[in-house]
């Protein structure tokens, strides 16, 4: 079984909303790193030096291949990274290699078995 990670960056209002379409979309767990900071193409606005921006969170899924497109475009449509400027974005890398992730996989076969069918 192979793997991809989804990297994503979401507004933090959004992080539980988008796990949990990522879970339902075939996901089987995440790692969320909270209150990462970034910047787009454009500077935020500050208020005496004091930044307006929305915190961002950062969300791992180690997810199987061939799953990982459909999970990405659910985290994208949730997160509306398509349809509101600035509100996160995901990516998706091969992992060329796993451990830990035994329990996963026995869950896996099935769902994979029945997406491929």
């Amino acid at each position: 079984m192979h793997f991809k990670l989804i990297i994503s960056f979401i507004e933090d209002s959004k992080t539980d909303a988008v796990m949990a379409a990522a879970r339902q979309a075939g996901a089987t767990g995440a790692t969320v790193i909270n209150h990462a900071r970034g910047e787009g193409m454009t500077q935020k606005k500050t208020f005496l030096g004091l930044s307006l921006e929305t915190q961002r969170d950062v969300v791992l899924f180690v997810v199987e291949e061939n799953l990982s497109r459909y999970i990405l475009e659910k985290i994208a449509e949730v997160g509306e990274f398509e349809t509101q400027p600035g509100t996160g974005l995901a990516i998706q890398i091969d992992v060329e290699d796993a451990v830990g992730v035994k329990h996963q996989i026995e869950k896996l076969v099935e769902v994979v078995e029945m997406k491929t069918l």
